[in-house]
């Protein structure tokens, strides 16, 4: 199966499950159930619980089982990108190619739409795959991504990233050292917690579970170096949202860092080495491999 059939696939699974996940429009309150649908369903590459299936197959797990939880993940990414687009934060009018969640409905309705999300995205991890045997696996996997998504993982991340933003002029190996931690949590820290997310509900074991973390970790440093690249060459149609708004604003990224060029090598090293991990993950040919690919050369 090539990439694209890949990814349609498990959109197909991961869409079905989300639709069952959300309350209808119909339900009260109508305006806030109609936001938390038009911000989940406005479109997206679905990478988050696309990862976590993906992860529990390669260690052996049955992804159908877990798919719930995974679209846990997706509720809470699609918090932090509502939180994201404010305009106390960065400001944007478009995401996914349409108008984001605060200029669609108003700035309250978006901020308490993100509330909700959060807050139902941990409930569903938190009770999901449903059963007794699963309720060790269950509290370990809640735990672990709301760490990832807390004070010491993403909204960190987002902290320092909002700190470092017009302060270019710091030396340069500080600078690095920053550019990486803001990475390492405001996106990676996710990412990192789908692929492990997948490993502990498949029962893989810590020597394993570590492995997969390992992949993740590097994996959501691949996808933002990425991202920083796209701002900087992509169309506002490819992206779906305004580029060039990282220079604009003298926000710290490894194209404003170190240069297109440098950048773009950068990426190049991390996803051969994202390669030989996913080989030792799951063997030669495995999708693991092929989203590597997928989220290195993305073009939106």
């Amino acid at each position: 199966m090539n990439v694209a059939a890949l990814l349609t696939e498990e959109r197909t699974a991961v869409e079905s499950v989300l639709e069952w996940v959300l309350p209808p429009e119909t339900a009260w309150p109508v305006r806030l159930h109609t936001a938390m649908r038009y911000a989940v369903f406005g479109g997206g590459k679905r990478i988050r619980p696309i990862l976590a299936r993906l992860a529990c197959q390669a260690a052996g797990g049955n992804a159908d089982e877990i798919t719930p939880a995974a679209c846990g993940l997706e509720l809470i990414h699609t918090y932090s990108l509502i939180h994201d687009d404010l305009p106390a934060l960065d400001d944007d009018v478009l995401r996914r190619g349409r108008a984001t969640v605060h200029v669609a409905f108003d700035e309250a309705t978006a901020i308490l739409t993100g509330d909700a999300l959060l807050t139902l995205g941990l409930e569903v991890l938190a009770t999901h795959p449903e059963g007794e045997r699963w309720a060790g696996r269950r509290a370990r996997a809640t735990a672990l991504v709301a760490a990832a998504a807390g004070p010491a993982g993403m909204v960190g991340g987002q902290v320092e990233d909002l700190a470092a933003t017009g302060a270019l002029d710091a030396p340069a190996g500080e600078l690095a050292q920053r550019l990486e931690r803001i990475h390492r949590h405001k996106t990676g820290d996710l990412l990192r917690a789908s692929v492990e997310l997948g490993a502990v509900l498949a029962g893989a074991g810590p020597e394993t579970e570590q492995a997969f973390a390992a992949f993740g970790a590097d994996l959501g440093m691949a996808f933002q170096v990425a991202d920083d690249i796209l701002d900087a060459t992509a169309t506002a149609k490819e992206l779906g949202k305004s580029p060039g708004k990282d220079e604009a604003v003298g926000k710290l990224t490894f194209v404003t860092l170190y240069g297109l060029e440098r950048a773009r090598t950068i990426l190049d090293d991390l996803e051969a080495r994202l390669g030989d991990r996913a080989r030792q993950l799951e063997g030669p040919g495995g999708p693991l491999a092929d989203l590597v690919h997928f989220v290195c050369r993305r073009r939106s």
